[in-house]
């Protein structure tokens, strides 16, 4: 029997959030497709009251389309949820004050993995010897009886105590391409393995090691996280063999409650061969895994890392860092990255090119520019560090701009000014110039990098004030805030439209499925840290319940 939900607040906005509006009902049909979304007096939704159908009063509630996250870490966010959390430490101090705690409470874990840890909160410095004294079990083996893994809160570095770098095998390994392992005036590895050094090294060995059980309970846990927070679908950022096996593990025992894209990880290799071959394993998954045969779980195209990030002084900026002179090169150059580009670009795959600073941006633009085909939404991730002519670029070449908000929070960004110079700093997280120059924004988290929640990285964007610390005034760069309909539209159809999904998802209308969340919320910008997520629906179903949560 059909359902109407009535007696709510409908969103209904164009793509970019342009003319929204409210209904106060929405039928949906017996196969979890919305039938009619529009007024109780539509002749439509008179017509399905007079043959029968099961109604749902919302009690005057807002009800937005299903959230979808359009840049995330699937199996590292189920596994994060296991980890120790550092994001509210201030100093060593504090770190190693977490991980003894945690240590305490955690007898029998082989590793301690550590989410969280921002470069300002050591001054830099990632030793092992900082850490290696730290587990508070008795003696029974040697000092550091325990390995210690902690990811930077952007996920580009990875601090070791000493067992876990003895784990990795990394004191005689040669840095990976585009990746550094930091060592001592010995030649000693020191703790800190940065960029392709955490992606190519870290991240497989976490994943091959944790049993196939944990790492299908991370990904559990990741769904219920993310339908608890209004998400109905995601898009993977840096999918690989160990993720991706589990996640079809998980796939054969149960239909999950999401709807899944995936991009392919593309790590730099030492010949262009090399790096052509990992394209050619995304195209293989594409042809399994697409629209056709698998629409909610499909490998649309391949992420490629361009550079690493302002606070450890590796994004690519076409001027020095102010603070300390380093100048740093984008990890691909362009010569490198337009085969790969091409390539994809062919096989009918989209490319998602992660750039942060200045340069690495313009490298990106410009291969997509050269190498790509108009229309097969092309995407730039992060995009923290735009100048004004390439911020531009992205709606005229039809580049999707991918924004992180949480990123752009006040309260993990003071360290700019000094990184960057208080002008160059006055270009960061430029979101409203991208959409004004035509860019389609989709709207994501980056989590585990960063919180998830949706409407907490909303409050970010519209009001450019802190969610972490929501009783400060501060804002940064206010006149690149968006409105809050623009927001809600970026996190939901934006992000459908960056993978394709909008034949499906992203929107409260006639023939797209009811993926679809309840809040208790104001429309509000400025009070979006007060709304609350009653209710997830997904294909017509209710996923989650503030009071009697299903799952």
């Amino acid at each position: 029997m059909a359902t109407l939900f009535h007696n709510g607040r409908f969103f209904q906005s164009g793509t970019k959030g342009e003319g929204h509006s409210f209904v106060d009902a929405m039928l949906v049909d017996e196969s979890g497709k919305i039938a009619d979304a529009g007024s109780i007096n539509d002749e439509s939704i008179l017509a399905a009251e007079k043959t029968g159908v099961t109604k749902h009063d919302v009690n005057g509630r807002i009800v937005l389309p299903g959230f979808i996250d359009g840049h995330m870490h699937f199996l590292m966010l189920g596994q994060s949820l296991q980890k120790a959390g550092l994001e509210a430490c201030k100093n060593l101090q504090d770190i190693r004050q977490t991980i003894k705690e945690f240590a305490a409470t955690h007898p029998s874990v082989a590793r301690i993995l550590c989410k969280g840890w921002m470069h300002s909160m050591t001054n830099g410095e990632a030793l092992a010897s900082t850490i290696d004294d730290l587990d508070p079990r008795p003696m029974i083996f040697p000092v550091n009886s325990f390995n210690s893994f902690i990811d930077s809160k952007d996920l580009h570095s990875t601090w070791c105590n000493s067992a876990a770098l003895k784990e990795l095998g990394v004191q005689d390994m040669a840095d990976p391409e585009g990746g550094k392992i930091h060592r001592d005036e010995n030649g000693k590895a020191s703790g800190l393995l940065s960029e392709a050094a955490a992606v190519t090294i870290v991240w497989p060995h976490i994943a091959k090691v944790a049993p196939m059980e944990e790492k299908l309970a991370a990904l559990k846990g990741a769904v219920a996280a993310y339908n608890a927070s209004g998400y109905t679908g995601l898009v993977d950022m840096a999918m690989d063999e160990n993720a991706w096996e589990a996640l079809q593990i998980l796939r054969q025992r149960e239909r999950l409650p999401v709807r899944i894209a995936v991009h392919w990880l593309i790590t730099p290799q030492k010949t262009e061969a090399e790096n052509l071959a990992q394209v050619d394993r995304a195209i293989e998954l594409n042809r399994q895994f697409n629209m056709e045969n698998s629409p909610d779980c499909r490998v649309v195209g391949i992420k490629v890392i361009g550079d690493g990030i302002i606070d450890g002084c590796t994004a690519g900026l076409s001027e020095p860092y102010t603070s300390n002179g380093i100048s740093c090169d984008p990890i691909w150059s362009l010569a490198e990255l337009g085969p790969v580009v091409k390539k994809a670009d062919r096989a009918g795959l989209q490319c998602a090119l992660h750039a942060i600073g200045d340069q690495t941006i313009k490298v990106a633009i410009d291969a997509l520019e050269q190498n790509a085909t108009p229309g097969r939404r092309h995407r730039i991730e992060h995009l923290e560090l735009a100048s004004p002519e390439d911020a531009k670029r992205l709606g005229k070449l039809g580049i999707t701009a991918s924004i992180q908000p949480v990123h752009a929070d006040p309260a993990i960004v003071r360290a700019w000014p000094s990184l960057l110079g208080p002008t160059r700093c006055e270009r960061a997280f430029a979101y409203k110039e991208f959409a004004d120059g035509g860019a389609v924004l989709a709207l994501g988290s980056d989590s585990p990098t960063a919180p998830h929640a949706p409407l907490r990285n909303a409050y970010t964007a519209t009001t450019r004030r802190s969610a972490r610390e929501p009783d400060s005034t501060e804002r940064f760069n206010p006149q690149f805030a968006l409105d809050l309909s623009a927001t809600i539209a970026a996190g939901t159809e934006g992000s459908a439209y960056s993978c394709f999904a909008d034949r499906f998802a992203g929107k409260l209308e006639a023939g797209r499925m009811a993926d679809f969340v309840v809040v208790d919320m104001d429309w509000d910008a400025n009070k979006l840290l007060e709304a609350r997520i009653l209710q997830t629906w997904f294909n017509g179903k209710k996923v989650f319940d503030k009071v009697w949560n299903i799952q």
